[in-house]
């Protein structure tokens, strides 16, 4: 029941759009703490929010990142990301502001959901011809 209102909460952070802001002012340390609290996993740190997701393959990692940075590409606000063996890191900031915005709480949450479509619920069995 927890997991389903959680759940709730970032499907409707993640039905926001990304807006302009560069005249926006940047959250202070506790309003983005407060904020991070629908996002399990995210972590605040220097006017940034990261996470890392974790995949059961390489390829997994990069048909994440990919459908993200497509995502991305609709909102304009892009992320840093990192793929790495069968992870990929997430980073967001509004540099136009020089720190956080709802734009990043927004993207965190498409994220969110990206990943939990990704992830197949049985293990990966694929086979890579050389």
């Amino acid at each position: 029941m927890v997991g389903e209102m959680i759940a709730e909460r970032v499907r409707i952070i993640a039905s926001g759009k990304c807006a302009p802001c560069k005249d926006a002012v940047p959250y202070t340390v506790e309003e983005a703490s407060e904020r991070l609290g629908d996002l399990s996993g995210w972590s605040l740190q220097s006017g940034s929010i990261w996470k890392e997701f974790r995949f059961k393959s390489y390829l997994s990692g990069l048909e994440f990142a990919y459908s993200l940075g497509r995502i991305a590409e609709l909102e304009d606000h892009h992320p840093e990301m990192l793929v790495g063996w069968r992870r990929v890191r997430v980073t967001f900031s509004t540099h136009a502001i020089k720190g956080l915005s709802q734009n990043d709480l927004i993207m965190a949450a498409k994220a969110e959901l990206v990943y939990w479509t990704a992830r197949p619920s049985r293990p990966e069995k694929r086979k890579i011809d050389s």
